[in-house]
């Protein structure tokens, strides 16, 4: 994600840049053409900051998209970032708020979690997790179906049925462990630090994904 958003922002850079060699050469005696008829519909922004350093520019709003965005933590896909009242510079981005839409696939999610562990979408907007277990001795293929929520900024799934694989005693006995080794909590890899997960539901490709944070860093 880091560097998706530096390299979009270097990209819009550059065509700032660009532009305003251009208004440069219009301002320069060039022919100018009649102006469009402005829009009716205006998206605010933030104002400009005073303090603007010397080395930084200012993105009032920025909208970026990617097919796909692969990290060392895990890779996210049909990301789409949109961020207002933003600072580019060298060292990175500052976004005053920034708001993220991406698709976190199943095997994103079962990697973060360990080996063994397979995630998936179990229909009727459920997700299922199988996984090898050894509860009381014994190796088990534990197999569960659950819900999955945005808890405390965090991807949260919890199991409502649990199957071990053997004899019922066994799956009673062994429930609350069972239960527990097929919930699973964790952030959202791939995304900056200070992004809080608000809303998730099941879809086959993975998790549909909605963050939102605010003063959020972006370091090199």
């Amino acid at each position: 994600m880091k560097l998706f958003l530096l390299g979009v922002g270097s990209t819009l850079a550059v065509l700032a840049l660009a532009l305003l060699v251009v208004l440069f050469s219009l301002s320069s005696g060039s022919p100018q053409p009649s102006a469009a008829p402005s829009s009716t519909t205006s998206v605010t922004a933030p104002a400009a900051p005073t303090d603007l350093g010397e080395d930084e520019t200012w993105l009032g709003s920025v909208d970026l998209r990617s097919e796909d965005v692969v990290s060392a933590k895990g890779d996210l896909v049909d990301v789409v970032a949109t961020g207002s009242g933003v600072r580019f510079s060298d060292a990175g981005l500052l976004a005053q708020s920034l708001d993220i839409d991406a698709t976190i696939p199943f095997t994103t999610v079962a990697t973060q979690v360990g080996a063994d562990v397979t995630v998936y979408d179990a229909g009727n907007g459920k997700t299922g997790v199988e996984r090898t277990v050894t509860i009381l001795g014994r190796e088990l293929n534990l197999k569960a179906t659950g819900t999955v929520s945005a808890d405390g900024g965090q991807l949260l799934i919890e199991p409502e049925t649990v199957d071990l694989g053997g004899p019922s005693f066994l799956d009673s006995a062994a429930s609350a462990l069972a239960r527990s080794l097929a919930t699973i909590r964790q952030d959202v890899p791939g995304v900056p630090e200070g992004m809080s997960l608000t809303a998730v539901e099941v879809t086959p490709e993975g998790f549909d994904a909605q963050l939102t944070g605010t003063d959020v860093v972006v370091t090199r």
